[in-house]
């Protein structure tokens, strides 16, 4: 009997940068499970990431792996100026001001001049700043003009052009700057499948990133980046989830304003709102850090990385591991076993089915219908074919075992659901409406990626009409080797 290849669920979303934006590197990242590439507009040029994103496209769809890419806006500068001699030591106690008005190269022990030029008219005394992810603390003694003065509370070495985090959240820096509008073209012209927004306080600065995407021309779904306190406070969380297409668990800033103690509850929570919301969501910052340095993980990262698996994620993220790092291959190969071996786990395979929600549309039916039945009955995977991408999405929201195959002529539905766990693009033009025939196509090219074997089920989900999007009406069990015979006599 042919070998079945089991495909990871969890998708892995890498960063490119100077380590790996090689066509030598991109091949074998490919190879090693990437499934989404993050060009992060804060780093280079418009010309540095079209020449990536041409890279990306030439190499994985010469092995038919059909690679997604996200753009990743910058969004507001919330940083310090720079220091004359480059670093300075902050000791406990100490008095240091953040200025405005001060000169963005010339900061000592004292005083350092402010990018975020707002920051005077946003805080109050008494409260608390974070700098460098909070490496140093803050506390806000009074406001003089244009000059922030400090009592430093936590010590410790700052240098250039670090961010600044205000506990508790409150900074009112716009989620959408002058660049990221250029930059929104730039991802339009590079045909981006996923676009970031940095920094969101609202459903509105989703709202606006997707106009002026739309306006710019552009498809890309909108990947709302979760990381500041304002935006998982209650109402507004569940606000930005349904306006986004995609939401990240940016723990970075996140963890920053809300605090380390709170950051494992909050993941988590989002996760499942998301995933109720039929929405995809990525964990990221920090998941394999020491791999930046190591070619091997740290114990507390592969748990990170294994309880983001158990609680749901899409897909887990590596940022300077493969961007800047000296191991960026090894940190995809590492991230992928983890993922695999968690997702061996009882847990992440048990559903309650939704039987308290009812839908609104056949295809949602359908779709939560075909996992129902996949959970219940011996099918060795599920055919969906599909024109948007919108009914694998809903099948992936059900925990499960059993891989969900998107059977789809578009390119750009095939690098979209790369990024829903437990679903695999395949590039599929069947030009006959035949229900028999599309059918048998379909299950030669699971029979192609060694999917299934001639002796297995498979659950088959499509439309009545070809190429009307949101139109799957079918579900259909079929034994391979019948349906094969049955299409070869006729």
């Amino acid at each position: 009997m042919a070998e079945i290849y089991v495909p990871r669920r969890t998708k892995i979303v890498a960063t490119l940068g100077p380590a790996s934006d090689s066509p030598e590197v991109l091949e074998r990242l490919i190879d090693a499970g990437v499934d989404v590439f993050r060009l992060n507009f804060s780093h280079g040029t418009a010309d540095d990431h079209r020449r990536r994103a041409r890279l990306v496209r030439e190499i994985s769809e010469s092995n038919r792996h059909y690679v997604g890419i996200l753009a990743d806006l910058q969004g507001p500068k919330i940083r310090i100026g720079r220091f004359k001699d480059g670093k300075v030591f902050l000791e406990e106690g100490a008095r240091f001001a953040l200025d405005a008005d001060y000169p963005l190269d010339q900061g000592d022990e004292t005083q350092v001049g402010l990018v975020y030029r707002d920051l005077p008219r946003d805080v109050r005394p008494g409260d608390v700043l974070l700098l460098d992810d909070g490496r140093v603390v803050l506390k806000v003694d009074k406001i003089v003009g244009n000059r922030v003065e400090c009592i430093v509370v936590v010590g410790g070495a700052l240098s250039d052009n670090k961010g600044i985090n205000k506990q508790g959240g409150g900074l009112s820096a716009p989620a959408l700057t002058e660049k990221d509008k250029e930059d929104i073209r730039t991802a339009v012209e590079i045909e981006a499948d996923y676009l970031a927004v940095s920094f969101p306080r609202s459903a509105a600065d989703i709202h606006l990133a997707r106009r002026l995407l739309r306006e710019a021309g552009g498809e890309a779904g909108i990947v709302a980046k979760i990381e500041r306190a304002e935006a998982v406070q209650p109402g507004v969380m569940e606000e930005i989830i349904e306006a986004s297409d995609v939401i990240m668990v940016a723990r970075g800033d996140l963890g920053v304003e809300i605090g380390d103690a709170r950051l494992p509850q909050v993941q988590k929570d989002l996760i499942s709102k998301a995933r109720d919301m039929d929405r995809v969501v990525i964990t990221a910052t920090q998941m394999m850090e020491s791999m930046i340095e190591s070619p091997l993980p740290t114990r507390a990262e592969v748990l990170d990385v294994a309880n983001a698996v158990f609680d749901g994620t899409d897909a887990v993220m590596l940022s300077a591991e493969t961007a800047s790092g000296k191991y960026p291959v090894e940190a995809v190969k590492a991230m992928h076993r983890v993922c695999v071996e968690a997702e061996k786990s009882p847990r992440v395979r048990r559903s309650s089915h939704r039987m308290d929600r009812q839908f609104k549309r056949t295809d949602e039916a359908i779709a939560m219908a075909s996992m129902y039945v996949a959970n219940h009955f011996p099918v060795r995977a599920i055919a969906a074919l599909t024109e948007s991408g919108a009914t694998p999405l809903w099948m992936s929201r059900i925990r499960s075992g059993i891989p969900i195959y998107a059977l789809t002529r578009h390119l750009k539905t095939c690098r979209k659901v790369r990024l829903y766990r437990g679903v695999y693009p395949i590039l599929f033009r069947c030009d006959t409406t035949e229900h028999a025939v599309q059918n048998k196509a379909a299950l030669e090219e699971l029979l192609y990626y060694r999917a299934v074997t001639e002796e297995d089920r498979v659950l088959i989900t499509k439309g009545d009409l070809t190429g009307v999007s949101g139109g799957t009406n079918t579900l259909k069990i079929v034994k391979v080797r019948d349906a094969l015979a049955l299409t070869t006599a006729a």
